[in-house]
């Protein structure tokens, strides 16, 4: 498809999706983004929907500066799948006990483990590196000291709105029927609690007062201010990546008990709300992923659509107008509370069909009509990414 360009902004805000669909709170936030003094260009994905500060589907480029509200209160949410040996033809008809058991290893929603993790005792989990990174948290934001038990029993859960664990189908193609495992979550309670912190620091100091957006207060190099933020950063986006290794493991183990002949493939995993130091035409920058993942030449990433859809396995094409990035997702078209309002349960039972998973008021909000159709979100990123495999699930764990 390509990108156009939207007028009237300091920066370049490159768009790879019709620029009239936007919705207008969204396209006034990629303006004001566009207006900073810091920013490099602005790319944004077709996926793109209103949120808070930045929109989400957006990867902005700053010279020396980032914004707290541009990479979101879940730091480092992104997404990890891995390819298995099974075929359709080894999952029973009745695929309920398998739910079951994967809510019952996985804690969902507000849940958390009764004990912390021992990665020692985790099947196929990284070992390296758990003690430095716990040792580390003595070093964050002293707000957030009393929350250390609460993190160390959170990493290894799901979390709630739309976070997932799927297994699903390959679609077409040579692989066709082979199973995937997939996961959605980021850095729980902890990357909120950070994030919120470091927020409310940006809104106060002297330089952000005459901005557009006070939610798109921003840390200069050089602060102490900035310096802060990036440590907690770094360290909320790799809890996230942890977080997701040890569910893929467990996951892992689960479909091992079922089916003890199981093969792993090496699993992919991408975050989609984090920040980067790139490179683009000699200028280094830091790169804010807000609801987009890296697509650099040959990168693997993940592009899920909604609960009753599909997802997508893709190849990034190194893109650097697009900042290297892609899509982290077909995108909300209606907001949780609307789509409460417009649908109902049996709604959602007929959106579903097909799909082993919760059909209750309680996950009403994630319907699959609330979302965009991945399928024209996929097409107009052509020029980001090529897909390496169609996915469909067959059965979806919610928080």
């Amino acid at each position: 498809m390509g990108f156009t360009t939207l007028a009237g902004t300091r920066a370049p805000v490159r768009v790879w999706t019709d620029p009239y669909a936007i919705e207008p709170q969204a396209a006034r936030q990629l303006r004001n983004i566009g207006a900073l003094p810091w920013v490099e260009g602005v790319a944004v994905m077709p996926d793109v929907h209103f949120g808070k500060g930045a929109t989400v589907g957006s990867v902005i480029a700053m010279r020396q500066a980032v914004s707290p509200a541009a990479v979101g209160v879940d730091i480092g949410c992104g997404m990890s799948a891995v390819r298995t040996s099974l075929t359709a033809a080894d999952l029973p008809d009745d695929l309920a006990g398998l739910r079951s058991a994967i809510e019952a290893a996985i804690p969902v929603g507000f849940a958390q483990r009764d004990e912390p993790v021992d990665p020692r005792r985790v099947r196929g989990l990284e070992q390296g590196g758990w003690a430095g990174f716990w040792a580390r948290f003595a070093d964050l934001h002293r707000g957030v000291a009393q929350l250390e038990v609460r993190a160390q029993r959170q990493l290894g859960t799901l979390g709630g709105g739309n976070h997932f664990i799927e297994v699903c189908l390959e679609q077409g193609g040579a692989d066709s029927g082979r199973v995937w495992l997939m996961l959605h979550s980021g850095s729980r309670n902890i990357g909120k609690e950070l994030a919120e912190r470091h927020m409310a620091v940006a809104r106060r100091l002297p330089h952000n007062a005459d901005l557009p957006d006070r939610d798109l207060a921003v840390f200069l190099a050089g602060t102490p201010e900035m310096d802060a933020y990036r440590r907690d950063l770094w360290w909320a986006q790799e809890y996230a990546r942890r977080n997701r290794a040890v569910m893929l493991a467990v996951l892992c183990g689960v479909v091992r008990e079922r089916f003890p002949q199981v093969r792993y493939d090496e699993p992919i995993s991408c975050h989609h709300n984090y920040v980067a130091e790139e490179s683009y035409g000699g200028v280094e920058v830091l790169v804010t992923r807000k609801g987009a993942i890296r697509a650099g030449r040959g990168d693997l990433g993940i592009i899920p659509g909604s609960m009753g859809t599909g997802s997508y396995i893709v190849r990034g094409k190194g893109n650097a107008d697009a900042y290297c990035s892609a899509s982290h997702g077909a995108g909300r078209r209606m907001s949780r509370a609307q789509a409460k309002r417009t649908y109902g349960t049996a709604d959602l039972v007929a959106q579903t069909a097909g799909v082993e998973c919760r059909k209750d008021a309680g996950v009403v909000d994630e319907i699959p009509a609330a979302y965009k159709d991945i399928t024209e979100v996929m097409a107009q990123q052509e020029d980001l990414v090529e897909v390496v495999a169609h996915l469909k699930q067959v059965v979806c764990v919610k928080g």
